[in-house]
């Protein structure tokens, strides 16, 4: 059997007509197929098997134009890749009776794919049974498909990869290999610390800018193979292969923050970019990537709060999973009315009077049990529910103050305290929060006393001192609450309108055995005589404490040699039993 030979004719369409001659002459069968060929809008052919070999009969002129290799008249008509040769021959050896496959091709402009169908014909000829062989141009569609893709997988503001793309970018690294023995990859979270700032102050165009400049430096500080994200809307993240383990990431680390150290000029100001960094180490190639990515975003959240590069240490993941839960169910406890305040009283250390409690947020939960106030009142301000626990909490200390009046038929002579968050003092109006707990519980504002931290002052002194003199404005006082432990100086204290100095427990609880905290103490209670302001102390353990405090003329105490927190009915029956005054 002769194989066929190619045949070009002028009139033929280069699309669709067929172009073909068996021994250089045209035969019934011939045109019939032309015809076929003819017919179809896709490049399509008819082949035979020729000495094990499959070789073109009849194509159309999609088919020639895209799929064969130019020839001369009497030269064999050839696949242009040996891969269409072999998928053909395959399918001619075996006994399916179609089959569908997606073919690439390098056309002129790039590459080129097609959605290939080969199906055996019935009928049978001297030459044996041929198959017949379309193709549809789905390039367009691969394109769009690849710019869709691309899109997906990327950011679009810095064109680094996104969270997405980065998981796919450090596969590929990963099963790209090779590694030796004692490499290993870690991942680095970047999270821009003043980045909100500067959206809030210069706009959203400037935080672009910001934005796109840090990735710029960032990707200047990557050694080669190294991945450089954006995961996030101010979170950068970074893979970096390492041969020495920790110290190649601490040498990294090391790049960034001098790729960072110098400021950014925006909208003609400098801006220094702080940043929290936190770090992941692989244990092996083998560990989900996903993973080690998470474990790099717990790290540089403790970063967040700690200041300096964090490594990331078994367990992270379990406390933020712990974090997580505890938010969920703090959400539907706070929904549901299911949280309790406990009561601390306050003593007049002279007299021995129970003058006020402090108000302190309990919750026991089905689920999770007694959840202690340090953790979720954390996470509250993590999440932002620290707004509704405070709002809860000072409406319910001042409506239990107005249930303990109804329930002796008069004013008691006690107050209460009620702790306030830095986060809660930033994000809420905590003025009209207290105006509405002492509407509707009708109490006079001179029975509650506020309790803030040094450290709400110096987040936002002029926000502060608003909040201190609408306070006052509701007759209320105002502590200064864990007094010591922050920043404040005679200055600020003179210029606020602050009534109470609480010394933290710290200094209190061990002042007898601790020559340098006895100090302190005293000098607390001589600048608050000088600046005419009352003290508490609080972590009063035994009788000795009080005394000396007494002494030393603090004016109010609390601790658990006078009583723990307690519920709400407890709290009453100890102020009754207490109301003949027993001496300190």
């Amino acid at each position: 059997m002769k194989p066929a030979s190619a045949c070009h004719r002028d009139d033929i369409d280069q699309n669709r007509g067929p172009c073909v001659a068996v021994d250089g002459v045209y035969d019934e069968e011939d045109s019939c197929a032309d015809h076929l060929l003819a017919a179809l809008s896709m490049p399509a052919a008819i082949i035979y098997e020729n000495d094990d070999q499959p070789w073109v009969h009849s194509a159309n002129g999609g088919f020639h134009q895209r799929f064969l290799m130019p020839s001369d008249r009497g030269e064999s008509l050839r696949f242009k890749g040996r891969e269409w040769q072999d998928r053909i021959a395959r399918f001619l050896k075996g006994d399916r009776v179609s089959e569908s496959f997606e073919m690439p091709i390098q056309g002129r402009f790039g590459p080129e794919y097609f959605y290939c169908t080969i199906g055996r014909l019935k009928e049978l000829t001297d030459r044996g049974r041929p198959i017949l062989v379309t193709a549809v141009d789905r390039t367009s569609e691969r394109t769009i498909e690849k710019n869709l893709r691309r899109e997906l997988m990327s950011d679009s503001l810095t064109a680094l990869p996104n969270r997405t793309g980065f998981g796919e970018a450090i596969d590929d690294r990963i099963k790209g290999g090779p590694w030796s023995d004692n490499a290993g990859f870690a991942i680095i979270a970047i999270d821009l610390s003043r980045f909100s700032r500067v959206n809030e102050s210069l706009g959203p165009m400037a935080g672009d800018e910001l934005l796109i400049t840090v990735a710029k430096r960032l990707k200047s500080s990557l050694r080669q193979g190294d991945v450089l994200a954006r995961i996030g809307g101010n979170d950068f993240a970074i893979f970096a292969r390492l041969n020495n383990g920790l110290s190649d990431a601490l040498h990294i680390v090391q790049r960034v923050k001098d790729a960072l150290s110098s400021p950014i000029r925006l909208s003609n100001l400098q801006i220094r970019v702080d940043c929290a960094i936190g770090c992941a180490i692989a244990v092996s190639l083998d560990e989900d990537p996903d993973d080690v990515v998470r474990k790099a975003q717990a790290a540089v959240k403790i970063a967040k709060r700690s200041g300096k590069v964090e490594i990331y240490r078994n367990g992270v993941l379990k406390e933020a999973h712990r974090r997580f839960l505890v938010e969920s169910r703090l959400r539907d406890a706070l929904s549901k009315g299911a949280l309790t305040l406990a009561f601390q009283p306050l003593i007049h250390l002279s007299s021995s009077e129970i003058t006020g409690f402090e108000a302190l947020a309990r919750w026991n939960d089905e689920e999770l049990g007694a959840v202690a106030p340090v953790e979720f009142i954390a996470v509250a301000e993590e999440s932002g529910l620290i707004v509704e626990l405070g709002r809860w909490a000072a409406l319910e200390a001042a409506q239990t103050l107005a249930r303990w009046d109804e329930a002796v038929g008069q004013t008691l002579p006690v107050g209460m305290n009620i702790n306030l968050s830095p986060i809660q003092m930033a994000r809420d109006d905590v003025a009209s929060m207290f105006e509405e707990a002492l509407r509707f519980s009708g109490i006079e504002g001179r029975r509650l006393t506020a309790e803030i931290t040094e450290s709400a002052i110096i987040a936002d002194p002029e926000k502060a001192r608003k909040l201190l003199f609408a306070l006052k404005e509701l007759k209320m006082s105002i502590a200064m609450d864990d007094f010591g432990t922050g920043f404040s100086n005679l200055a600020s204290l003179h210029s606020l309108p602050i009534d109470i100095l609480k010394i933290d427990r710290s200094f209190v609880s061990t002042m007898m055995e601790d020559h340098d905290k006895e100090v302190i103490v005293r000098t607390i209670l001589s600048m608050a005589e000088s600046l005419n302001l009352k003290v508490t102390a609080e972590g009063i353990e035994d009788q000795s404490l009080a005394h000396r405090l007494q002494q030393w003329g603090c004016w109010q105490g609390q601790g658990y040699y006078f009583a723990k927190p307690m519920n709400e009915a407890e709290a009453f029956d100890y102020w009754r039993v207490r109301w003949n005054f027993e001496t300190v």
